[in-house]
């Protein structure tokens, strides 16, 4: 058994090796998933594009503004004279954020009394906007509260203005809410599921494909050699492409590694029983690669939504989160991210762990069912 399982393995190395598409497939998509995420996914919003509209032109406004040009969250781009510039430049996408100051604004503060200035966001990037907002609010905020002070010592008053009750934030695991750190770890989740399920599935379809099943089926190998011959090398390849990921990102995107590398690749080795099982499961219902392919992407795309990878599944509505318990994606993530971010072991992960093994195992069983049924 072991002699026939060593050579259906080595075939299977220099098939996929030799194959140019599957050369492409196992290195290129680690690479631009780790560029993608590590460079042009951040949700850290700094220097946001801002257009100003100053009616009133005064000492006050001025002041206002210039709070707003040394601010790091905020790049003001435009200067206009009309309202109908400032939606001018929010309609074509060129700002996100426009500030309307009215022309009594001086007078009114000069008065005692509140002068309201207009904010215009562009809102089709709901997150986006509404972090936008709270920036500009927080440094209304403080022109404001200076404002008051101001008042306070012009008419003889001791004492400051201060809030009774003052938040000290304090961010653990991720200390400057980077994140990078969240998504590069979640990287690792990606490449192992879209490596390992799509080219085990790939590797059994295409001897469908190119008529060599049947020469299989009156072999001496026995089904389980050739499953675990099929598997076996590309959850190699899985974990190659783990160390790759791995150490790209701790050297060259700098995150921290807290955890065992021991405890990362037990996890890791608990989701291959998914990942592994699921392409087994797509084989069955597959003859062509090309059918493999969208099968794949049918269930690749749900499987990261449903993750928690992008957005919270608290967020979710409440059917969807009972549906996220049935996504072995979720708790790898969770398992990468506490591994590289909270340095967390098997005392806290394993729940995690069983539920991927748990699964794994369920969906081995009944892929590997299907196939015999297939191959009898």
């Amino acid at each position: 058994m072991f002699r026939r399982l060593r050579k259906i393995i080595k075939k299977e190395f220099i098939q996929a090796l030799r194959d140019k598409k599957l050369r492409i497939f196992i290195f290129l998509p680690p690479i631009v998933q780790l560029l993608t995420y590590g460079y042009a996914v951040n949700f850290d919003i700094e220097r946001a594009p801002t257009a100003i509209l100053d009616e009133d032109r005064s000492a006050e406004s001025r002041k206002l503004l210039y709070r707003f040009s040394h601010s790091r969250y905020f790049d003001i781009r435009e200067y206009v004279d009309s309202e109908r510039d400032l939606r001018r430049l929010i309609d074509h996408s060129r700002v996100t954020l426009a500030l309307r100051i009215p022309r009594d604004f001086a007078r009114q503060l000069q008065g005692g009394r509140q002068a309201p200035v207009q904010l215009l966001v562009d809102a089709t990037d709901s997150n986006a906007a509404l972090i936008v907002t709270r920036y500009a609010h927080a440094v209304v905020g403080e022109f404001s509260l200076d404002l008051m002070r101001q008042r306070l010592r012009q008419r003889g008053l001791q004492g400051d203005l201060s809030a009774p009750v003052v938040i000290e934030p304090r961010a653990w695991f991720n200390d400057n809410l980077v994140s990078r750190y969240t998504f590069v770890p979640g990287v690792i989740a990606m490449v192992v599921m879209l490596v390992s399920f799509m080219l085990t599935a790939l590797a059994v379809v295409r001897e469908k494909e190119i008529g060599t099943m049947e020469q299989i089926l009156v072999s001496p190998l026995r089904p389980v050699e050739f499953m675990l011959g099929k598997t076996i090398p590309f959850v190699v390849i899985a974990l190659l492409d783990v160390v790759l990921v791995t150490a790209v990102g701790v050297f060259w995107f700098e995150v921290p590694l807290r955890g065992s590398l021991v405890v990362l690749f037990v996890g890791t080795v608990a989701f291959l029983f998914n990942s592994v099982g699921l392409g087994l499961f797509i084989s069955t219902v597959s003859n062509t690669q090309q059918q493999a392919m969208m099968a794949g992407s049918f269930i690749f795309t749900p499987a990261i939504l449903l993750s928690g990878f992008i957005f919270p599944i608290s967020n979710m509505p409440e059917f969807f989160q009972y549906i996220t318990y049935l996504n072995p994606l979720r708790y790898f993530i969770t398992v990468v991210q506490a591994v590289f971010l909270k340095g967390s072991g098997l005392a806290v992960l394993w729940p995690h762990m069983a539920a991927m093994t748990a699964l794994g195992l369920a969906l081995l069983t009944l892929s590997v069912s299907r196939f015999r049924r297939r191959l009898g």
